[in-house]
């Protein structure tokens, strides 16, 4: 279920519009080339922005005809997209 190299794209420290630029093209080259398995477990912040990435790569990826799965969803993440109504978009794995 991962992308090339079947490692799971890991990302630490803070996701917030001031880093997730520099994910961005990491996530959708996964994303073309196999199913994205994305890790989240190291991130220490998260905003909205975070959120619009992970819809980002998500769309990538069915758009490729790939699956998008996501780990390690930080609470506050997780409260964010629930308060935004998009948490059951998010396909999440324990």
């Amino acid at each position: 279920m991962n992308g090339a190299g079947g490692e799971p794209l890991r990302l630490a420290g803070p996701l917030t519009l001031g880093s997730v630029g520099r994910h961005l093209a990491e996530g959708r080259a996964r994303a073309a080339s196999g199913d994205l398995h994305v890790d989240l477990s190291g991130v220490t912040e998260a905003d909205s922005a975070a959120l619009a990435l992970l819809l980002d790569w998500l769309r990538a990826a069915h758009g490729a005809g790939r699956r998008f799965t996501v780990s390690g969803l930080p609470d506050g993440l997780r409260s964010l997209a629930a308060l935004y109504g998009i948490d059951t978009l998010l396909p999440l794995e324990s």
